[in-house]
């Protein structure tokens, strides 16, 4: 009885031993950064589409003339994303409405591969460019927005760029350089999951959950207060001089800055963060990448359509976008 009492008494040392030594080794171990490794994922060649967006393909913005085109050989599926009333009053033949915090589980429902293109309708093609941004980090590569929205598609819809295209900030902007800073941590993420994949999907849920309307700002709240932002000038370096840029913003170069081996880590992390680019599009579809890895990141409405119209020689809204093209209606 007394060998059997020691021999117990020996295996409970140990396995309090093994145990202690377990739990030191799990005390040890770093917790995982999930922006780290869904970046480096969405950088990679296993990202669901393969191949890295925002560097790559990014903007996948297209025309309302190729989406006529594309109607005359039943080679396109039309999302139509504006509210319902709007959608009721006139829309292209044959798009589809869908709420925009949908459009994924929609997509998902119908074989893309049976169109050339899917193309996302808004009213300017700020909203179809953020969530088309979302539906192309998810794998859905011949996923679209059409440029300019339904203002590009007839006179009928065009107001809400004919009435927002403004020189107000143009004594404002400055030609003088705001550097980079230096290099600092990720957004932290915390969605408990471990994989590339399984971090991506809950991240994205949370972005179409807050929407849109979460991921824009105007020039008027910006201007207001400059010192509230992180400002990210979205275009080539030669314009960020001429025609100049917001006060304080940061040039980062399309296709080149954003990524861990480039400049990623200087956007910081723990600042609401504004992109702006000549017309809102391609800022949205940066915003929404930036959003999904954890940044508090917000598209500038309008881009410099709406603050240095004048000003700009290239980019710009004009009527000459109106393509007067037949819609429907469903009153």
């Amino acid at each position: 009885m007394k060998i059997m009492t020691k021999t117990k008494v020996w295996m409970l040392a140990i396995l309090f031993i093994s145990f202690f030594v377990v739990s030191c080794d799990k005390d040890d171990e770093e917790p995982l950064n999930e922006a780290q490794v869904l970046i480096e994922y969405l950088e990679s060649v296993d990202s669901p589409l393969g191949k890295y967006y925002v560097n790559t393909t990014m903007p996948a913005i297209t025309s309302a003339t190729d989406v006529h085109n594309l109607m005359a050989v039943n080679a396109v599926y039309i999302i139509d994303i504006r509210s319902a009333t709007d959608y009721a009053d006139g829309h292209i033949e044959g798009a589809v409405n869908v709420a925009a915090g949908d459009v994924l589980s929609h997509v998902q429902g119908i074989n893309t591969e049976d169109y050339d293109k899917v193309v996302i309708v808004c009213y300017t093609g700020q909203t179809a460019a953020w969530a088309t941004s979302i539906l192309q980090l998810m794998g859905y590569d011949n996923v679209y927005s059409m440029a300019f929205g339904m203002c590009s598609w007839n006179a009928h819809f065009a107001d809400r760029w004919n009435n927002n295209t403004k020189n107000t900030y143009a004594t404002q902007f400055v030609s003088e350089a705001t550097a980079k800073g230096e290099e600092g941590d990720l957004p932290e993420l915390s969605t408990g999951k471990e994989t590339g994949q399984e971090i991506l999907e809950s991240q994205v849920t949370s972005v179409l959950a807050d929407g849109f309307g979460a991921a824009n700002v105007s020039a008027t709240e910006v201007f207001g207060n400059l010192d509230n932002y992180y400002i990210i000038n979205y275009w080539p370096e030669a314009e960020y001089t001429d025609p100049g840029h917001i006060p304080g913003a940061v040039q980062y170069t399309p296709k080149q800055s954003i990524a861990l081996a480039a400049d990623l880590k200087t956007i910081p992390a723990d600042k609401t963060v504004v992109v702006y680019c000549y017309t809102g599009q391609n800022s949205a579809n940066l915003t929404a990448y930036l959003r999904v890895i954890g940044y508090d990141a917000k598209s500038l409405l309008f881009g410099t359509n709406g603050m240095i119209y004048n000003e700009m020689t290239k980019s710009k809204w004009t009527t000459d976008a109106i393509m007067g093209y037949d819609y429907v209606s469903s009153k």
